[in-house]
């Protein structure tokens, strides 16, 4: 069967805007009657409809995100590693928002009137570390990834730091079963849940790992390229079983073919700052400044890949700098999430 990705790429002329003046939308759930939830970095999500209406959603509003004043490369540096900043969203079985707040290194849920309460903030005895993302598969086990003990998550990100892992909800409680990733990102499952591809940014490449009946982990491999010319952060599969993947800081759009190719889908780097960027990370010599010069304007600093609408064919980015959701039509539905089905 032919790739319905061959000959695509995203038509800048074609993308649409959604929402207005949001903070930090990393990461995007979509709902089947077309509502979006994005992370939002006041301390909660904010609601989105494609008429134009927006709620923020949260126990209380921390305005220290959208107040902090950047004058400097320490001044963004601060901005995106202090305070409360939920990144990673899944829905629990019952509705509720399940939230890796990369802030305050606590996995939250949250119901959808905004009561929010810590579900883990230690494990094994010590602290959680830098909560990344979560995941809820069809077993209604929840997977959670760490990306460093390092805090501020810069160091480890400039560093190729590899204390990253995965951990495990189920009956049993919370426990670790992989780690020594460089810095885990997001994480997805494929159609049968068989396998288990994980984002380490550092890398820069994703892994997987095959799922065990009881949620063990093992045959880690590389999955396509060892290195994927950029810092890869979100992932989703469609339904063709292309796994799209954001590179953040580079700000491309890319997906890896079943046969392990890499497509690039859309580019909106700087070269020359995404360059000097790369050349740094493989010298352990990453600066503030490099990190934060590398950058689009599409989805400044372009962090996941979701897809929603009646077919699931429309694509939604996610990003740390933006204050809007871009999206546009793709040529393949996504694979459906657990709970869209």
């Amino acid at each position: 069967m032919a790739n319905p990705l061959d000959g695509f790429s995203v038509d800048r002329k074609a993308i649409a805007y959604l929402g207005d003046d949001l903070q930090r939308p990393e990461c995007i759930l979509a709902e089947r009657d077309g509502t979006l939830w994005a992370a939002d970095a006041r301390g909660g999500v904010t609601r989105l409809r494609h008429d134009g209406s927006q709620t923020f959603i949260g126990q209380r509003a921390d305005a220290r995100f959208a107040a902090a004043r950047v004058s400097s490369a320490d001044d963004l540096e601060t901005k995106y590693t202090q305070g409360t900043l939920p990144n990673g969203l899944a829905f629990a079985a019952n509705g509720d928002i399940l939230i890796s707040n990369f802030g305050t290194d606590l996995l939250e849920v949250m119901t959808r009137a905004g009561e929010t309460r810590t579900l883990f903030d230690r494990i094994d005895g010590q602290p959680i570390g830098k909560v990344n993302f979560v995941l809820r598969d069809s077993k209604n086990r929840i997977w959670i990834t760490v990306s460093t003990k390092v805090n501020p998550w810069t160091k480890a990100a400039s560093s190729r730091v590899r204390d990253g892992y995965i951990a495990l909800v189920d009956e049993k409680g919370i426990r670790i079963v992989a780690d020594g990733f460089y810095f885990t990102n997001e994480i997805r499952l494929d159609a049968n849940e068989e396998w288990l591809y994980i984002v380490e940014t550092t890398g820069p490449h994703i892994s997987r790992m095959r799922v065990g009946a009881d949620g063990t982990l093992s045959g880690r491999e590389v999955y396509g390229p060892s290195h994927l010319g950029g810092f890869p952060d979100g992932i989703s599969f469609d339904a063709h079983g292309n796994l799209w993947c954001t590179l953040v800081m580079i700000d491309q759009l890319i997906a890896i073919t079943p046969e392990g190719d890499k497509r690039l889908l859309l580019d909106d780097g700087n070269p020359a700052a995404s360059k000097a960027l790369i050349d740094a990370m493989q010298a352990n010599a990453v600066t503030p400044e490099l990190m934060t010069n590398a950058r689009g304007t599409i989805a400044p600093w372009m962090a996941s890949v979701t897809f929603g609408g009646p077919d699931l064919k429309t694509v939604y980015l996610g990003s740390l700098m933006g204050t809007r959701i871009p999206y546009f039509q793709s040529p393949v539905a996504g694979l459906p999430m657990v709970h869209w089905k």
